[in-house]
């Protein structure tokens, strides 16, 4: 303030402008600096949030089942194939589509953890993709714990207690589609469900008002779906 000189009106307002333009300067640097911080830390957490969500779905995949046969069936797709090809019994019509779309699940989930998983992660995901490759069948369980420790440390909960016994867990049964379509299917060549004479009949009303009912049909079938 010494340096300051407030003996006339322009020295005054010179003075103030200065201070002014001095103050818009230094606000607009630390706004600057306090949006670039705020930028780093939303994609860091974006980044945290989308790591978790991932890790969370591969624990989920390699983790969500407590029973059953725990190991994962490396038999390929082609492989399968060549087997029915070639005429062998391998329970190609029950057993084997199901282990497939298990082994194509972890598989998925074994490269999600190598590309976001932590080193110990990374190690275990990748013992088990060799095994899977060179045909052996692979265990999920210790990968699991690993997921699950790391999962609750990230999100801030408490560690399970050490003497908490939890049994193995191996991969969740993928949901199977086409069920209910193999149901409507059986039923409409049912011929109890509409046959004869009786099911043309009926089929001839229906085509008369399937203009009238296709709108509420369609609505009814969205509010369905939605229901489920």
């Amino acid at each position: 303030m010494r340096g300051l000189d407030f003996s006339s009106w322009q020295t005054l307002l010179s003075t103030l402008l200065g201070l002014a333009v001095i103050t818009l300067i230094g606000v607009g640097i630390r706004l600057l600096v306090m949006q670039t911080i705020q930028q780093r830390r939303e994609r860091e957490n974006r980044q945290i949030n989308e790591r978790l969500r991932t890790l969370i779905a591969a624990y989920k995949t390699l983790g969500g089942s407590f029973t059953g046969h725990l190991a994962v069936d490396p038999t390929h797709l082609r492989d399968l194939r060549i087997r029915q090809a070639q005429g062998g019994d391998d329970e190609a019509g029950t057993g084997s589509d199901r282990s497939r779309r298990i082994r194509d699940a972890v598989e998925a989930a074994l490269s999600d953890i190598v590309l976001l998983g932590t080193d110990e992660q990374v190690r275990l995901a990748a013992r088990a993709a060799t095994d899977m490759v060179e045909g052996r069948p692979i265990r999920t369980d210790e990968l699991v714990m690993s997921l699950r420790d790391f999962i609750r440390q990230a999100l801030d909960l408490d560690p399970i207690p050490p003497g908490l016994a939890i049994p193995p867990q191996g991969p969740a049964r993928p949901g199977g589609g086409g069920g209910k379509a193999s149901k409507n299917e059986g039923a409409r060549d049912d011929p109890r469900q509409g046959g004869g004479k009786t099911g043309n009949a009926g089929a001839g009303a229906g085509g008369a008002g399937a203009g009238m009912g296709l709108g509420a049909g369609m609505a009814l079938g969205d509010e369905a779906e939605s229901r489920r």
